[in-house]
């Protein structure tokens, strides 16, 4: 005799009862229940898996306490003349400090330009009131870095689609801890997503475009890297010199495998994205076994060599883009952190 699941025997009831489900309130409950459970079951299977890991425990209380002393730093920020890279009548570029929020920045525009404005100016109006300020480009609390701002709603919508159609050209510098990679210099491509917890995860290339548990979509993200230094050892390149080193491709498709048992080195990275995901280049660090310091969200250590990191280690370093106003190339570069000097200083020693 053939063994049947409860499962089973409630499928064929349903199927070869006489009655109709109406006579039977306890199996018509039971069989809304089942065919909820096999309709959740069978769109959880077709969801795309992430390919990164899930966000370490540790992260959790040490991103909190993070948040704290952020938001604390914030209430107390000003912006100072120091804190400009380029200002002209519709745009003004910031060197974001570590540990601020953006927002923060965006507020503190309008008492800067009323602070620094000339009297004649001030003659004329109010003018930092009327403007109409806007970010151009976010950057992650803990990232310091260019950060542009205009200052109306038409050059904002310009300058935005310029981002969107990849037309601005950005550079990052990271200090990262891992297994150095064997090539100077590594595209990745993969896609990017929130996985069902509402955590940024790496997803598989050919899975963009697929929907994901919140209703978001699989979106594409390409970065370009090129190694400084590892372990203090490698010449320093200019921008330019990395643009003509030979690619090293990577198109993501499967889990990255880490070596947990070997050396960890001190890596120093230009990034070139391509795309503009949130922690995108945090994400791709991780994939390729070299986290951020510091970035413990994405398993970048948290102690080394007997020290702390309160902060990942993450600074904007350029934007290069058409103005969107007089059409004429602009480069805004902002001046290296401390650990990133530092680790250039030892280069050239």
């Amino acid at each position: 005799m053939p063994f049947f699941s409860l499962h089973q025997a409630q499928q064929c009831f349903f199927l070869h009862s006489p009655k109709p489900l109406s006579k039977f309130p306890r199996a018509r409950t039971l069989f809304f229940l089942c065919s909820k459970m096999s309709s959740n079951s069978n769109s959880l299977q077709n969801y795309p898996t992430p390919l990164s890991p899930p966000l370490p425990s540790i992260s959790k209380d040490i991103e909190l306490a993070r948040a704290m002393s952020a938001s604390s730093k914030s209430s107390l920020f000003g912006l100072s003349r120091s804190d400009i890279l380029y200002e002209d009548e519709w745009l003004i570029a910031v060197n974001k400090p570590q540990g601020i929020y953006c927002d923060t920045i965006l507020a503190s525009v309008p008492r800067f330009l009323s602070d620094s404005a000339p009297s004649d100016r001030l003659c004329e109006g109010n003018q930092a009131s009327t403007l109409e300020l806007h970010l151009a480009n976010r950057l992650d609390r803990d990232t310091s870095g260019v950060m542009v701002i205009t200052k109306s709603h038409k050059v904002a919508s310009v300058l935005v689609k310029a981002f969107t159609n990849h037309k601005v050209q950005k550079t990052y510098v990271a200090f990262c801890i891992g297994s150095a990679p064997k090539s100077e210099r590594i595209t990745i491509k993969s896609g990017h997503g929130r996985s069902k917890f509402g955590a940024w995860r790496v997803y598989a290339a050919g899975d963009v475009g697929r929907k994901l548990p919140g209703g978001s979509i699989v979106r594409d993200m390409e970065t370009t890297f090129e190694l400084l230094s590892i372990n203090g050892q490698q010449n320093y390149k200019e921008q330019s010199e990395c643009m003509e080193d030979e690619e090293h491709s990577i198109v993501v498709e499967e889990k990255a495998v880490t070596d947990v048992d070997a050396n960890k080195d001190e890596i120093l990275v230009r990034a070139f994205p391509r795309s503009g995901r949130t922690h995108q280049i945090r994400l791709h660090c991780q994939y390729l076994g070299f986290p951020i310091r510091g970035d413990v969200k994405y398993e970048g250590v948290y102690e080394w060599k007997g020290r702390t990191y309160e902060a990942h280690e993450l600074h904007a370093e350029s934007l290069t883009f058409q103005h969107p106003v007089t059409g004429f190339p602009l480069l805004i570069q902002a001046p290296l952190p401390l650990w990133a000097s530092q680790a250039l200083q030892l280069l050239t020693d």
